[in-house]
């Protein structure tokens, strides 16, 4: 079986030698280790290594082990990479410091009330749907300018980022160059992008942070 602390130091080489071929700085990119599906015994040992920044998908799977990992390591940033229902919205509020799946009125509208209620205000990404899958959430890449101004301006939300996930049969490349041009053109700074699969590709794409699960963990 391969070892996930190994794999995570491998992993984390990748994106360092990734920075450099792209002429951008050391730790300009941040890794978000997926552990999604794993349970706490096979996460804490990547923890004890030195990670500190994991994305979950569902948010009732991260509810039943993140709250006892943060009781021992409670400079945990979760990130939420999954798609979310309006009515997990008062639960992930309460759990994630990063949801990054914002994609539909609704359910911005949801979480500017959970957040002012709760008085917590986790960092939020809008996902585009940049291969316009309909299978896959996701706003449309058209709209997607307008939306985040719609968060901002209807919704009172600080959006600080884009996130994507290419279709699985097409060349990545464009997908992160689309999504990088939204984000100019939205007036966004972070990019959310790159898998385990293409990562190091997306950080030549600009990405700012890398999602990345079974190049760490293994297969699931």
């Amino acid at each position: 079986m391969p070892n996930a602390v190994d794999q995570l130091f491998a992993v984390q080489s990748e994106i360092s030698k990734a920075e450099a071929e792209a002429n951008r700085s050391k730790g300009s990119v941040t890794l978000v280790a997926v552990s999604k599906t794993f349970d706490a015994d096979a996460i804490r040992p990547v923890i004890a290594a030195g990670q500190r920044v994991f994305g979950e998908n569902r948010v009732q799977e991260a509810q039943g082990k993140w709250p006892a990992l943060r009781a021992d390591f409670p400079d945990i940033e979760l990130h939420l990479i999954g798609p979310l229902q309006s009515n997990k919205a008062e639960d992930a509020v309460a759990l994630f410091d990063v949801i990054e799946t914002i994609d539909r009125e609704k359910i911005a509208a949801t979480l500017s009330t959970e957040m002012r209620k709760q008085n917590r205000f986790p960092k939020l990404f809008v996902q585009v749907n940049t291969g316009s899958e309909p299978q896959k959430a996701g706003i449309e890449p058209k709209e997607a300018v307008a939306f985040v101004k719609r968060c901002r301006d209807v919704h009172g939300l600080v959006i600080e980022g884009l996130m994507c996930i290419p279709p699985a049969d097409e060349n990545p490349g464009p997908h992160f160059a689309l999504l990088r041009k939204i984000a100019g053109a939205a007036g966004v700074e972070k990019l959310s992008m790159g898998m385990s699969g293409d990562y190091q590709i997306a950080i030549g794409f600009g990405a700012t942070s890398v999602r990345v699960g079974s190049a760490i963990f293994g297969a699931r």
